[in-house]
């Protein structure tokens, strides 16, 4: 079941677009819970625009001393009450904040009243809603429906610009969507510090195998990394940590105990997770490098390179330093160059080389 809420774009008026959001009435509309409330328009543009100003400094931070609040907007803090009064009528939960110098907080409320977004950010949020498809989250229906709901209340010049928009998102792995249920759960585990309990589904084992034991981690991270999403974590049964990936995830209920988070080796979840990738357990560079020199010029070299780097010796012949988790991987990944290849080192690439010779003639049937 879906509960349904509006979003109200409060964008200021400008030259040519004055009657997008306006009524019949003369009154700037303002879409809220269920129904429609109007704002008021001022003999002058000049109590509209405060308004907006209001509210956006009202969600810059959590709390404004009401004086603050006068001195930023350039008025009486009398003006600034009867301002507050007007978006409470509006539906904004702006609560006054008791102490020495008094304020007012946005609150979060439990509707939601119209949404206040600048003319980039309103661009921004089509932009992520049209591309909600690559996040692998399992939303790509509801931002389809977000979307609509978004570009239905736009005033015209921003429709346009969100028309104009020709993207085609695409996953990045065939593999199904993680539940946003599942997704919810690890995130709120994340942020309560509790260990997580859940069943784990291993590739390649067949599905009436016998049930593994349940597992358990302690998660530090959430993590979305070329459309599929991972949590990591500390395993206290194992003492180091692990990476798991969040489609494959069943949580089990309840959550065990609290814990007192770690920092990830190096400090950076994004270089963890990529070193880890790599086969590498402490920085983000590979186990594996070596350099060879190809018989083939840097400009064709260099867009199937990946991150090595390349340099240009003449026109025909490139260096290029590589990369890659084992030095048979790294061999192999040498060899789609199709040209000869010559080995600089270390002896490790040499030797791989040499056995990735061998295992050629055998499958040719030459050896």
């Amino acid at each position: 079941m879906f509960r349904s809420f509006s979003i109200g774009f409060l964008v200021p008026e400008v030259s040519g677009d004055r009657n997008d959001d306006v009524g019949s009435t003369g009154q700037r509309t303002s879409a809220t819970w269920g129904k429609v409330k109007t704002m008021p328009i001022a003999s002058s543009t000049t109590t509209s625009s405060r308004l907006l100003s209001l509210l956006s400094l009202l969600q810059a931070r959590r709390d404004w001393p009401g004086g603050l609040l006068a001195e930023r907007l350039g008025v009486s803090e009398r003006t600034v009450r009867r301002d507050v009064d007007r978006l409470r009528e509006l539906g904004y939960p702006v609560q006054a904040v008791k102490g020495p110098d008094g304020g007012y907080r946005l609150e979060a409320g439990g509707r939601m009243p119209p949404l206040l977004f600048d003319e980039e950010q309103a661009v921004a949020l089509a932009v992520a809603l049209r591309t909600a498809v690559g996040t692998g989250a399992g939303i790509e229906e509801a931002a389809a429906r977000a979307l609509t709901t978004v570009r239905q209340v736009l005033p015209s010049r921003l429709r346009q610009r969100v028309d104009a928009l020709e993207i085609s998102a695409t996953r990045h792995s065939a593999d199904p969507p993680v539940d946003t249920t599942v997704l919810l759960t690890l995130s709120a585990a994340v942020r309560a510090r509790e260990e997580l309990r859940f069943d784990y589904r291993s590739p390649g084992r067949p599905e009436d195998a016998e049930p593994l034991p349940p597992r358990r981690v302690q998660p530090h991270h959430l993590v979305a990394r070329a459309g599929r999403w991972y949590v990591v974590g500390w395993d206290p049964d194992h003492a180091d940590w692990r990476t798991f990936r969040a489609d494959r995830m069943t949580p089990r209920v309840p959550n065990g105990p609290r814990f007192t988070p770690r920092e990830v080796p190096g400090g950076d979840v994004a270089a963890f997770l990529s070193a880890r990738f790599k086969g590498s357990d402490s920085t983000d560079t590979w186990p594996c490098r070596g350099e060879v020199i190809l018989d083939l010029p840097a400009t064709e070299v260099a867009p199937f390179a990946g991150d090595g780097v390349v340099e240009e010796l003449r026109t025909d012949r490139t260096k290029l330093t590589a990369g890659s988790w084992s030095w048979a991987a790294l061999a192999a990944a040498l060899a789609r160059f199709d040209t000869e290849i010559e080995v600089v080192g270390p002896p490790e690439l040499r030797a791989a080389f040499a056995e990735l010779s061998r295992r050629a003639g055998r499958a040719a049937g030459t050896w």
